[in-house]
Protein backbone atom coordinates (compact mmCIF):
# COMPACT_ATOMS: atom_id res chain seq x y z
CA UNK A 1 0.00 0.00 0.00
CA UNK A 2 2.79 2.56 0.61
CA UNK A 3 4.43 1.54 -2.55
CA UNK A 4 1.24 2.59 -4.24
CA UNK A 5 1.08 5.69 -2.64
CA UNK A 6 4.64 7.08 -3.54
CA UNK A 7 3.88 5.89 -7.85
CA UNK A 8 0.90 7.62 -7.16
CA UNK A 9 2.88 10.98 -5.90
CA UNK A 10 5.46 10.37 -8.82
CA UNK A 11 3.01 9.83 -11.25
CA UNK A 12 1.62 13.02 -10.44
CA UNK A 13 4.65 14.49 -10.08
CA UNK A 14 5.32 13.16 -13.90
CA UNK A 15 1.57 14.95 -14.95
CA UNK A 16 1.96 17.88 -12.88
CA UNK A 17 5.10 18.93 -14.42
CA UNK A 18 4.30 17.88 -18.51
CA UNK A 19 0.90 19.93 -17.83
CA UNK A 20 2.63 22.23 -16.39
CA UNK A 21 4.98 22.92 -19.03
CA UNK A 22 2.77 21.63 -22.01
CA UNK A 23 0.79 24.78 -21.26
CA UNK A 24 3.40 27.45 -20.69
CA UNK A 25 6.71 27.81 -22.21
CA UNK A 26 9.70 27.98 -19.74
CA UNK A 27 12.46 29.97 -20.37
CA UNK A 28 16.30 29.20 -19.83
CA UNK A 29 16.26 30.12 -16.18
CA UNK A 30 13.23 28.12 -15.53
CA UNK A 31 14.54 25.45 -17.41
CA UNK A 32 18.04 25.53 -14.91
CA UNK A 33 15.51 25.43 -12.02
CA UNK A 34 13.96 22.42 -12.74
CA UNK A 35 17.31 20.74 -13.68
CA UNK A 36 18.50 21.47 -10.56
CA UNK A 37 15.76 20.19 -8.49
CA UNK A 38 15.42 17.17 -10.95
CA UNK A 39 18.87 16.15 -10.05
CA UNK A 40 18.48 17.33 -6.24
CA UNK A 41 15.43 14.86 -6.13
CA UNK A 42 17.41 12.07 -7.22
CA UNK A 43 20.31 12.60 -5.41
CA UNK A 44 18.09 12.85 -1.52
CA UNK A 45 16.44 9.46 -2.39
CA UNK A 46 19.81 8.03 -3.59
CA UNK A 47 21.77 9.02 -0.29
CA UNK A 48 18.67 7.09 1.35
CA UNK A 49 19.12 4.17 -0.77
CA UNK A 50 22.35 4.12 0.44
CA UNK A 51 21.63 3.99 3.86
CA UNK A 52 18.54 2.03 3.84
CA UNK A 53 18.00 -0.45 1.62
CA UNK A 54 19.08 -4.05 1.96
CA UNK A 55 20.07 -5.31 -1.72
CA UNK A 56 23.48 -4.37 -2.82
CA UNK A 57 22.34 -3.36 -6.42
CA UNK A 58 19.90 -1.21 -4.71
CA UNK A 59 22.13 0.37 -2.32
CA UNK A 60 24.63 0.33 -5.82
CA UNK A 61 21.91 2.17 -8.06
CA UNK A 62 21.45 4.38 -5.11
CA UNK A 63 25.15 5.57 -4.77
CA UNK A 64 25.63 6.06 -8.68
CA UNK A 65 22.15 8.28 -8.60
CA UNK A 66 24.46 10.43 -5.87
CA UNK A 67 27.32 10.11 -8.16
CA UNK A 68 25.90 10.30 -11.46
CA UNK A 69 23.23 13.44 -10.69
CA UNK A 70 25.25 15.29 -8.61
CA UNK A 71 27.88 15.30 -11.79
CA UNK A 72 24.85 16.91 -13.70
CA UNK A 73 24.45 19.53 -10.91
CA UNK A 74 27.67 20.64 -11.29
CA UNK A 75 27.74 20.39 -15.23
CA UNK A 76 24.49 22.44 -15.04
CA UNK A 77 25.75 24.97 -12.43
CA UNK A 78 28.68 25.55 -14.08
CA UNK A 79 26.81 26.46 -17.40
CA UNK A 80 24.26 28.85 -15.56
CA UNK A 81 27.47 30.53 -13.93
CA UNK A 82 28.99 31.03 -17.32
CA UNK A 83 25.51 32.44 -18.94
CA UNK A 84 25.54 34.43 -16.12
CA UNK A 85 21.73 33.01 -15.71
CA UNK A 86 19.90 32.90 -12.56
CA UNK A 87 17.82 29.72 -11.83
CA UNK A 88 14.19 30.64 -11.48
CA UNK A 89 11.92 28.65 -9.90
CA UNK A 90 8.68 27.99 -11.26
CA UNK A 91 5.75 25.84 -10.73
CA UNK A 92 7.16 22.64 -12.53
CA UNK A 93 10.38 23.14 -10.38
CA UNK A 94 8.36 23.63 -6.81
CA UNK A 95 5.96 20.65 -7.83
CA UNK A 96 8.96 18.91 -8.57
CA UNK A 97 10.97 19.86 -5.28
CA UNK A 98 7.86 19.22 -3.25
CA UNK A 99 6.52 15.78 -4.62
CA UNK A 100 10.41 14.57 -4.23
CA UNK A 101 10.89 15.43 -0.44
CA UNK A 102 7.00 13.48 -0.26
CA UNK A 103 8.63 10.53 -1.68
CA UNK A 104 11.62 10.25 0.29
CA UNK A 105 9.39 11.11 3.52
CA UNK A 106 7.25 7.94 2.27
CA UNK A 107 10.71 6.13 1.68
CA UNK A 108 12.10 6.67 5.26
CA UNK A 109 9.26 4.75 6.92
CA UNK A 110 9.75 1.60 4.97
CA UNK A 111 12.18 -0.93 5.49
CA UNK A 112 13.98 -3.92 4.01
CA UNK A 113 12.47 -5.52 0.81
CA UNK A 114 9.51 -3.18 0.70
CA UNK A 115 11.97 -0.48 0.49
CA UNK A 116 14.11 -2.02 -1.79
CA UNK A 117 11.23 -2.65 -3.94
CA UNK A 118 9.30 0.95 -3.61
CA UNK A 119 13.11 2.84 -4.28
CA UNK A 120 13.31 1.46 -7.05
CA UNK A 121 8.99 1.37 -8.73
CA UNK A 122 10.03 5.34 -7.70
CA UNK A 123 12.99 5.51 -9.68
CA UNK A 124 11.42 4.13 -12.82
CA UNK A 125 8.75 5.95 -12.77
CA UNK A 126 10.95 8.93 -11.99
CA UNK A 127 13.36 8.68 -14.76
CA UNK A 128 10.95 8.13 -17.35
CA UNK A 129 9.04 11.12 -16.56
CA UNK A 130 12.34 13.41 -16.37
CA UNK A 131 12.99 11.91 -19.86
CA UNK A 132 9.30 12.55 -20.74
CA UNK A 133 9.74 16.34 -19.54
CA UNK A 134 13.04 16.94 -21.31
CA UNK A 135 11.88 15.61 -24.88
CA UNK A 136 8.67 17.46 -24.81
CA UNK A 137 9.34 20.45 -22.72
CA UNK A 138 12.72 21.36 -21.68
CA UNK A 139 14.82 20.76 -24.86
CA UNK A 140 12.28 22.55 -27.10
CA UNK A 141 11.96 25.70 -24.76
CA UNK A 142 15.62 25.92 -23.99
CA UNK A 143 16.50 28.91 -25.99
CA UNK A 144 19.94 29.08 -25.44
CA UNK A 145 22.44 26.84 -27.86
CA UNK A 146 24.47 25.72 -24.29
CA UNK A 147 21.85 25.04 -22.26
CA UNK A 148 19.77 22.53 -24.59
CA UNK A 149 23.45 20.94 -25.86
CA UNK A 150 23.53 20.00 -22.04
CA UNK A 151 20.64 18.46 -21.77
CA UNK A 152 20.76 16.27 -24.91
CA UNK A 153 24.46 15.41 -23.82
CA UNK A 154 23.13 14.62 -20.59
CA UNK A 155 19.91 12.33 -21.41
CA UNK A 156 21.57 9.45 -22.31
CA UNK A 157 22.67 8.70 -18.67
CA UNK A 158 19.03 9.13 -17.94
CA UNK A 159 17.86 6.60 -19.86
CA UNK A 160 20.58 4.19 -19.16
CA UNK A 161 19.35 4.92 -15.11
CA UNK A 162 15.92 3.95 -16.00
CA UNK A 163 16.83 0.83 -17.70
CA UNK A 164 19.22 0.13 -15.30
CA UNK A 165 16.36 0.51 -12.56
CA UNK A 166 14.27 -1.63 -14.67
CA UNK A 167 16.68 -4.26 -14.84
CA UNK A 168 16.50 -4.21 -10.80
CA UNK A 169 13.01 -4.21 -10.87
CA UNK A 170 12.54 -7.39 -12.56
CA UNK A 171 14.92 -8.81 -10.63
CA UNK A 172 13.60 -8.09 -7.04
CA UNK A 173 9.81 -9.30 -8.48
Amino acid sequence: MKRMKIFLVLASLAFATGAYAQTTKLNDAQIAAIVVAANTVDINAGKLAEKQARDKQVQGFGRQMVTDHTGVNKQATDLVNKLKLRPEESDASKKLKEDGDTAVNRLKKLKGKDFDKAYIDNEVTYHQAVIDMMDKTLVPDASNAELKDLLKKVRPSFVAHLDQAKTIQASLK
